[in-house]
């Protein structure tokens, strides 16, 4: 059996500055870790690392370091990745307060890594922009202006600029020419806050477009600074392609990634990196989700190009690793890896693929160690139970998703804090615990038969099944076990947020630069 040894703050900087591969994790909640970590720390709570750890850090003797702030999660977190079988598994030395101590840089909020290196290419590239204001008042006029929105589209229909249209970033080279076919449009990218609008709008430049374009200075943040009022539940799309515009696209894109260096490999290529034991190989689809569910190369994930620049780390967590990326039309694959290879990442793209090589259909699926048979109830019995005293239900689903529908009475937990939640309960014959799918839920289980003589269940189906059935719902923050931690608030996300967070944000942004500089371990180049 492998042990769990420690590893320093020089020790993780020397092999960042020495491109090694390493795996450093932070396993606390995703609000702890937002308020202050290393730049490459990659967030895996403890409390889903099952569901996530196989995908994130696929080669089993990656040099992983776990730390929390005290709390004394890296500790347990290493245990369980030792039952999984990583075998080069160590502590961070005094945790974040060691990185603190060493003279350590610590960074705010999540995804840092994607946007300090967009304020960086900003700052190189002079990258150009419009106020809001301005924008506005294009609008106004109906001049000739094209509003596109990089971002998902979901956040895109939760606010938007009213006319804008969803473009989520890698598809702008590919479809602009569509949506503002005549080059004296203006095309105006914008984002909630600065990093997706100014790569967004960098792309377009870097690829040469005709077209005046410009960054929404901002995003929607400075939109609503300004006084100015966000669409909601907007469905503006973007449309197909000409086989023309494609091709120039394609051309487009691939002098765009040449210049960045981003390596060109061919199957028998990409089966020779998967074949070295001692290199993480990460294969990554690019394409829309609905494009990837029609049909993708076997063994890849599908993570849309510009989320994938946005949130590297949440897929990519083995820093030093290598990515391999793939589309099927040259032109969203060459541009993201056009980004992560400035970024710092050893980038190929699988070139010379056919449609029969897109042969497998459907979602992606985690890798999943194998699960734990535990006694499971369907929707009905657990309504019977429900219906007199003595039946506690756990719902460990994110806390976003119990304020808005859970199973009357049911009780949000954080698996990882099973202990201090075991102290909020009431006095129960039976626990129940659910999540949506209760995929979750059976892994917390576990845990809670191991801090308990009370029977434990699990409902079959998760609460996915009780809504199916057509069972009552409650809403709100009706029971809360403990705080919800799971999620970082974002100042840049809904439309309820302070103009104090909104503009902290902002400030914070422009920040990164001079935190990048006091670090010194990013490894970004930004093409001129």
């Amino acid at each position: 059996m492998s042990t769990v040894t420690s590893r320093t703050f020089q020790d993780i900087r020397r092999a960042l500055l020495a491109h090694e591969e390493l795996a450093l994790i932070d396993v606390r909640e995703e609000d702890p870790f937002a308020q202050a970590h290393p730049l490459f720390a990659a967030n895996i709570a403890l409390s889903k690392l099952e569901l996530e750890i196989y995908a994130r850090v696929p080669r089993r003797d990656t040099a992983i370091t776990l730390y929390d702030d005290g709390e004394g999660l890296a500790a347990q977190a290493a245990q369980r990745l030792l039952a999984l079988g990583y075998s080069d598994v160590a502590l961070l030395q005094d945790g974040l307060a060691g990185w603190r101590a060493a003279g350590g840089e610590l960074f705010r909020d999540v995804n840092v890594p994607s946007k300090a290196f967009g304020e960086l290419v900003e700052s190189v590239r002079h990258t150009p922009s419009l106020a809001a204001e301005q924008v506005q008042a294009l609008l106004d006029d109906k001049a000739d202006v094209v509003v596109l929105d990089a971002r998902r589209f979901d956040e895109y229909q939760t606010m938007s600029i009213p006319g804008g249209i969803s473009v989520p970033g890698a598809e702008l080279v590919l479809r602009v020419a569509e949506l503002a076919p005549n080059p004296a449009t203006q095309v105006i990218v914008n984002c909630a806050g600065r990093t997706r609008s100014i790569i967004g709008t960098q792309s377009l430049v870097n690829a040469g477009i005709p077209n005046p374009v410009a960054a929404l200075r901002n995003g929607t943040i400075g939109w609503t600074l300004a006084g100015q009022q966000l669409a909601h539940g907007q469905e503006r799309r973007f449309t197909e392609v000409s086989d023309n515009n494609r091709a120039a696209a394609t051309e487009r894109a691939r002098k765009v990634a040449d210049k960045a260096g981003v390596l060109r490999l061919d199957r028998a290529g990409l089966q020779g990196w998967q074949a070295e034991a001692s290199r993480t190989s990460y294969l990554f689809d690019v394409r829309t989700p609905e494009e990837y569910a029609k049909g993708h190369v076997p063994g890849s994930r599908s993570v849309p190009g510009g989320q994938l620049v946005q949130e590297t780390d949440h897929v990519a967590s083995v820093r030093g690793a290598r990515i391999v990326l793939i589309d099927d039309d040259g032109v969203r694959a060459n541009m993201s890896a056009s980004w992560l290879a400035q970024m710092g990442w050893q980038v190929a793209v699988l070139d010379g693929l056919t449609a029969a090589d897109f042969s497998e259909a459907g979602e992606w699926n985690a890798p999943l160690p194998a699960l734990a048979q535990v006694t499971e109830i369907g929707v009905e019995q657990l309504q019977g139970w429900l219906e007199a005293p003595g039946t506690v239900v756990l719902d460990f689903t994110a806390s976003a998703n119990y304020v808005k529908r859970h199973i009357p009475g049911a009780h949000w937990a954080i698996r990882a804090q099973l202990p201090q939640v075991l102290e909020r309960l009431p006095v129960a014959e039976r626990y129940v615990l659910t999540c949506g799918s209760s995929l979750l839920a059976r892994f917390a289980a576990v845990d809670l038969q191991a801090l308990t003589q009370t029977p434990v269940f699990l409902l079959a189906g998760g609460t996915a099944s009780w809504i199916t059935a057509g069972k009552p719902l409650e809403s709100g923050e009706t029971h809360l076990a403990v705080p919800r931690t799971d999620r970082y608030r974002r100042p840049y996300e809904g439309t309820d947020n302070p103009r104090e967070a909104m503009q902290g944000y902002l400030d914070w942004e422009f920040g990164l630069i001079a935190q990048l500089e006091r670090d010194g371990t990013h490894g970004f180049r930004v093409l001129i």
